[in-house]
């Protein structure tokens, strides 16, 4: 959300970042919360199936990184009839899926049975008469959509119907440097004001060091959206909410500024060289996503095994529940044209849900029952200063189901374009709230978005 196309390296980090900002969430069923960003585009009408080939090949279009999932999946099913082909996948918000989808629709051949989609796509491929996504909650057994982590299939909800299959989520925690914290004899924060606090102390007394980065494009993942700021809530299929002066908005804006002015964040990406070699040794402490710890501090910093451990993520000493933010969390598509939907479901089931294979995944798995398995792996890794299972465990439903990732713009462009240039400069975050806002609203508007 748009960590790669997959999470494992600074490389493939950058791609996934762009590729996932999309982290969607549901408890998988018909009857989502109607008030969850997803469920509020407009219904669709009753799906009808191509006719059906059981027999027939399917075809699988994926990014570079997924294919050792159909890999592993034809691995484990000799017996199936798979083509794979390799395709963008959305990274850095290509437009390749709908465009040939297009041609495809008017040429009445050459869809894909399944598909690794971006984000945005679910913005144009679950809705119409015919939508291109097949609608999964009457072709996937009910038991494995109630196992999916609650909230992880909301956005995939279409009038009542279920458009997608989430791969992993991307749940932010705060992720810190024990070894250091010990040394310095800091305490771990559970507030953001904490957090604050501890910055500010943090530059005074051991200057360089940093509690965070607001120099990447998903910065907003990260920050606004545990806050609850609606930067941009569906309100209708073709209608968006901005409000960047919200209290939600405003609290954490305000609460990073003196930071800022401290020096206690960085104001570089985080996957460029010069942070990576400049600071990436300094960091204390950093909120992000569940896949930092092997991608971004084993993988891209090099950080010693035994120093890394996770705490759960920040809350607002006022608010009454913790809610968290995701930077990725990918899903998959099974075609409405598909001539074999049993097969192509049976793909999607599996890669999501098989536990001997999501146990060997890069990231943490949408389907509950899973992440039992990948948990146990990444302590068995031996990398991690304290068990991050229960931290990530609980983060896991507690992503802000209102935040709308699948819409056709990218919060990842418009914060990259706007604020990042302003904030390197030496501006506060507050004093560009305004013409964040504005860059949103007249990318949405150029979209054709009613922006309130």
């Amino acid at each position: 959300m748009t960590i790669p196309s997959t999470r494992t390296g600074p490389r493939r980090g950058r791609a996934l970042v762009a590729l996932m900002t999309a982290v969607l969430l549901t408890t998988a069923c018909a009857n989502a919360d109607p008030n969850r960003a997803g469920a509020q585009r407009a219904a669709t009408g009753p799906f009808s199936p191509a006719p059906q080939d059981p027999s027939s090949e399917i075809t699988v279009w994926v990014d570079a990184t997924r294919t050792a999932a159909v890999e592993a999946y034809r691995k484990a099913h000799p017996e199936a009839k798979v083509k794979t082909i390799t395709y963008s996948g959305g990274a850095n918000g290509s437009t390749e899926l709908r465009t040939k989808v297009e041609l495809f629709d008017r040429t009445g051949q050459g869809w894909p049975d399944v598909v690794w989609p971006n984000v945005q796509d679910l913005s144009w491929a679950t809705t119409g008469a015919t939508p291109f996504a097949a609608p999964l909650d009457t072709l996937v057994d009910r038991s494995v959509l109630d196992g999916y982590v609650k909230g992880a299939l909301d956005q995939c909800a279409v009038g009542g119907k279920v458009y997608c299959l989430r791969n992993d989520l991307a749940q932010n925690v705060l992720w810190y440097n024990k070894k250091l914290m010990d040394q310095f004899g800091y305490q771990v924060p559970t507030t953001w004001e904490q957090w604050q606090q501890l910055g500010l102390r943090v530059s005074k007394e051991h200057p360089g060091y940093l509690v965070g980065e607001v120099g990447s494009p998903t910065t907003p993942y990260i920050y606004f959206w545990g806050s609850q700021c609606p930067a941009s809530v569906l309100a209708g299929e073709k209608k968006v909410t901005v409000d960047l002066r919200a209290p939600t908005c405003t609290r954490m804006a305000q609460l990073l500024d003196p930071l800022l002015s401290a020096g206690a964040l960085g104001t570089r990406n985080k996957w460029d060289t010069g942070f990576i070699k400049e600071q990436a040794a300094k960091i204390l402490m950093m909120p992000g996503p569940a896949w930092y710890g092997q991608a971004l501090f084993n993988a891209g910093y090099h950080i010693p095994a035994g120093e890394i451990a996770a705490a759960a993520p920040l809350k607002f000493a006022a608010d009454a529940e913790t809610w968290t933010g995701a930077v990725g969390g990918g899903m998959w598509f099974v075609s409405s044209h598909s001539r074999n939907l049993k097969a192509a479901v049976d793909l999607v089931t599996w890669v999501t849900t098989d536990p001997g294979y999501t146990a060997t995944a890069a990231t943490y798995p949408a389907y509950g029952p899973a992440a039992t398995g990948w948990l146990a792996a990444q302590q068995a890794s031996g990398y991690y200063a304290n068990d991050i299972g229960p931290v990530l465990h609980q983060a896991a439903p507690r992503i802000w189901t209102k935040w709308a990732v699948s819409t056709l713009y990218s919060q990842e462009a418009i914060y990259a374009a706007t604020m990042v240039p302003a904030l390197s400069a030496g501006k506060s975050v507050s004093s560009q709230m305004d013409l964040w806002r504005q860059a949103i609203a007249d990318k949405a508007t150029a979209l054709g978005y009613e922006v309130g």
